[in-house]
């Protein structure tokens, strides 16, 4: 199985990082392939820009677009990892979003509407936040969340979503519960089979 992580965080000392280094541990130990596109650390432009359009409307991909196009060409299984800024992905992972998953790649229009195109692809994501898991859900923020990422992104184009997994309160915990929800990261792999 080959794994792409798609990563989001500018702290290498950030719980996020942590999560990564445990997941690429897990699916090494499993004997799987992992790729790791770690967004800021790469420099990742996220401004999908006029000159895009152009290259795009002549049939032609940006190379750094083709690029990231052929990693997920790649994967089997993509997991996103990033915080949740604002109630949404950092604006790096959004752009990641707005400028690889193009009409032609990720989906299509057809006489009948929208059809995915990555329907052989699955995806699991996995963020963090400084706030209680219960503020987000007595707020209703994982429902729309998961509408807005699993259904109408994801699923738009295709992926067969495993799961969403949430870590709360990632600033304030205790060490040991940051080990706990690090223990997690093996079941967590172990779904990526299904």
């Amino acid at each position: 199985m080959n794994c792409l992580i798609i990563y989001s965080h500018p702290n290498p000392a950030s719980f996020n990082h942590a999560i990564k280094e445990a997941l690429v541990k897990s699916l090494k130990e499993k004997g799987k392939n992992v790729r790791t596109r770690d967004l800021y650390a790469m420099r990742f432009d996220p401004v999908l820009k006029a000159d895009d359009f152009e290259t795009l409307s002549r049939d032609k991909t940006p190379r750094d677009i083709e690029i990231e196009q052929e990693h997920i060409r790649w994967a089997d299984v993509l997991v996103f990892i990033y915080p949740i800024w604002w109630a949404g992905m950092p604006a790096i992972t959004r752009g990641y979003v707005d400028r690889v998953l193009i009409k032609g790649f990720a989906y299509e229009e057809t006489p009948q509407g929208s059809k995915g195109l990555l329907q052989a692809k699955k995806v699991y994501i996995i963020n963090t936040m400084g706030a209680p898991l219960s503020v987000y859900e007595e707020m209703g923020i994982f429902k729309a969340m998961d509408m807005i990422y699993d259904q109408q992104l994801f699923g738009f184009c295709g992926f067969k979503v495993l799961g969403h997994k949430y870590f709360g309160s990632v600033q304030s915990v205790s060490d040991e519960e940051r080990k706990q929800m690090l223990a997690e990261i093996d079941g967590i792999v172990a779904g990526f089979e299904g």
